[in-house]
């Protein structure tokens, strides 16, 4: 049975939101596995000088946990 995860991450960029959700899914890629679907909860934006300086998203990812990595740590501690 596949088990699914949801988290909660916050991206952010000195260039756009796009940039800033590219970003944050390369970063959680390199720890996280089995990523299957990004929601944008929330854009939000910091303003200085009437100009944007940095946008920010909070996003929801949704991944499968990874049954063999499970699965090992169950017989793991049988033993």
């Amino acid at each position: 049975m596949a088990v699914k995860k949801h988290i909660r991450i916050t991206g952010c960029s000195n260039i756009s939101w796009k940039d800033a959700i590219v970003k944050a899914i390369e970063d959680v890629s390199k720890t996280i596995h089995n990523l299957e679907k990004v929601s944008v909860l929330e854009q939000t934006a910091c303003i200085q000088d009437n100009k944007i300086t940095e946008y920010f998203v909070l996003l929801e990812i949704r991944f499968t946990i990874d049954d063999n990595i499970r699965n090992e740590k169950c017989n793991n501690e049988e033993d």
